[in-house]
């Protein structure tokens, strides 16, 4: 199989196991708060006031705003992005699920799995990932073994139908 078709079903990991990026993701506390356009967006926690209000700064256009404790979702950790299996997130909330999700289908990785579930975002447009040497690459394996791909589940659903009969 070409590396351009595995680019449509893995994730480089040497951009996300950067131990520079870890330590500077951490240093920002960066969480999700609400926004009207977006759904939810990334900022910086830069103050806890008294009570339930916090101070944070919006990642993208440095603006400071005064935001309730409630209304702040908490950020995955760098190691995260792209994760295949969103059941594996250890802030499993609905800012970092959605997150997630925009950010495989912006990358051309269409496939997720959500538990014991394969979430599909359908992108519209013709992916080299349903030919021959894909299914090859997807047979008698484990659905851990492989990356997130229907195949992964027809192949697991075909073998658990042979072994029923």
């Amino acid at each position: 199989m070409a590396d351009t078709d595995l680019k449509y079903l893995t994730v480089d990991k040497h951009l996300i196991n950067d131990p520079a990026y870890h330590a500077q993701w951490a240093a920002k506390k960066l969480v999700w708060i609400p926004d009207e356009v977006n759904g939810f967006i990334a900022a910086s926690i830069k103050e806890e006031k008294s009570g339930q209000e916090m101070v944070v700064e919006i990642l993208d256009t440095n603006k400071k705003l005064t935001i309730n404790r409630d209304d702040i979702q908490r950020m995955n950790p760098p190691k995260y992005t792209k994760v295949e299996d969103m059941a594996d997130l250890t802030c499993l909330n609905e800012a970092s699920v959605l997150h997630n999700l925009k950010d495989r289908y912006y990358s051309s990785l269409i496939y997720t799995y959500s538990g014991l579930f394969c979430v599909v975002v359908n992108p519209y447009k013709r992916l080299p990932i349903y030919h021959e040497k894909v299914i090859e690459l997807y047979k008698g394996k484990k659905r851990h073994e492989v990356p997130p791909h229907v195949y992964a589940i027809t192949d697991t659903a075909y073998r658990s139908m042979l072994q029923g009969l």
